[in-house]
């Protein structure tokens, strides 16, 4: 799991990432092909990602602690992030999978 953390703190610093309000905008226009949402969000905003990545067929995954993903892109208070590039978007599902 170590090694999601690293890849998104990689696309943070290539500028792949995209997180808090402009990230549902950025589903709703499909500038994001994955989302990943903190295991500990509310049931309220995991429905919300879910239902709009569903709709918009944006892949999403879950992952277990907003802290940590707070912690690898450098930012507070988020709960959710979408990665813009396809490479990064491999690396991290088969890092998940795996």
């Amino acid at each position: 799991m170590d090694k999601i953390y690293n890849l998104i703190g990689l696309a943070m610093r290539a500028r792949k990432v995209i997180s808090g309000e402009e990230l549902m905008d950025a589903i709703r226009k499909k500038r994001v092909s994955l989302v990943i949402v903190a295991e500990d969000a509310s049931e309220n905003t995991k429905k919300r990602y879910s239902d709009k990545c569903s709709f918009y067929d944006v892949d999403l995954i879950t992952i277990e602690s907003s802290e940590r993903l707070n912690q690898a892109i450098g930012k507070s208070n988020r709960m959710a992030v979408g990665i813009c590039d396809e490479g990064f978007k491999k690396s991290i599902m088969k890092c998940w999978k795996g």
